[in-house]
């Protein structure tokens, strides 16, 4: 069925279909990830555990507890990389309904080539060149509006995909040092056989380096560069709005605080009075 409605898609927008698509396998793969990494957390605690070691069991228990963290945030990840995705959608969206409008120009433009190859004194070619006219406004609009959604989703996509990458990254180190200070209570020193290895006198640093790790995490906060946008006064039919003016915004986290500015469009031509005419008529281009 997948591969159906890859067949389905427009021209314009199968590439972006398939980015979309293979992006949904990839955030499988994470959620996999995540639950693979919980299983095995869950087996090394038991095995530990079965060991007959105490302190292998104690040590082996708490790396349980760290590496089960370490698949949560892989859940996460994948979660937020569904929300990137869906930004990618709505690009994909747009270019599904700005198809028509370049195929419509297109066959216009072919039927007054054929008429006048044919019929070179058709009164039909006057009239289909009125229609083109039309037609080619209505694609300047859509066009602006592709353009424009394109850019500020792109941006928002990708600012949201990488603070989520940076996110998971840091807090997998927070999470890996805090084991690397586990395993270091771990004595290690060989044994001869008959000898009796002293009892774990560090359960209580164990469980200190757990406190440590959940304290790290919970006070986490992003430390991100800036991704500025200058497409707030975008309106929703994906145009300037009439009293746009410049300024400077930002995006942040994938959730873009736009800001846009106005583009003027001077009158005159029959194609400039149709522009201005079609503005309001794309305002139904899908998001």
């Amino acid at each position: 069925m997948a591969s159906l409605r890859g067949m389905q898609q427009p021209e314009l927008s199968k590439k972006l279909f398939k980015i979309i698509k293979t992006e949904n396998h990839a955030i499988g793969a994470y959620e996999s990830a995540s639950r693979e990494r919980i299983s095995i957390a869950s087996q090394l605690s038991d095995w530990g555990e079965a060991s007959g070691d105490d302190s292998i069991s104690d040590i082996s228990d708490k790396l349980g507890v760290l590496l089960s963290e370490l698949g949560e945030q892989e859940d996460v990840f994948a979660q937020n990389l569904e929300d990137y995705r869906g930004i990618l959608k709505q690009i994909r969206n747009t270019e599904s309904s700005v198809q028509p409008s370049r195929d419509h120009k297109a066959k216009i433009s072919d039927e007054i080539q054929k008429l006048k190859y044919k019929e070179p004194q058709s009164t039909k070619i006057v009239q289909l060149e009125q229609e083109l006219v039309r037609a080619e406004a209505q694609n300047l609009v859509a066009e602006a509006q592709l353009t424009n959604i394109t850019r500020q989703k792109l941006k928002a996509a990708y600012d949201l995909h990488f603070a989520c990458t940076i996110e998971r990254a840091e807090k997998q180190i927070i999470l890996a040092r805090h084991g690397r200070r586990l395993i270091n209570l771990l004595d290690d020193t060989p044994v001869v056989p008959g000898d009796v290895r002293p009892p774990f006198e560090h359960a209580s640093q164990a469980r200190q380096v757990l406190n440590d790790a959940e304290e790290d995490l919970r006070e986490w906060t992003p430390n991100l560069e800036p991704v500025h946008s200058s497409a707030s006064d975008m309106g929703s039919n994906l145009m300037p709005a009439p009293a746009a003016t410049t300024a400077t915004g930002m995006i942040t986290q994938g959730e873009p605080q736009s800001q846009g500015t106005s583009l003027a469009t001077g009158g005159g031509s029959a194609e400039e009075k149709e522009y201005a005419q079609s503005e309001g008529m794309q305002s139904g281009v899908a998001q």
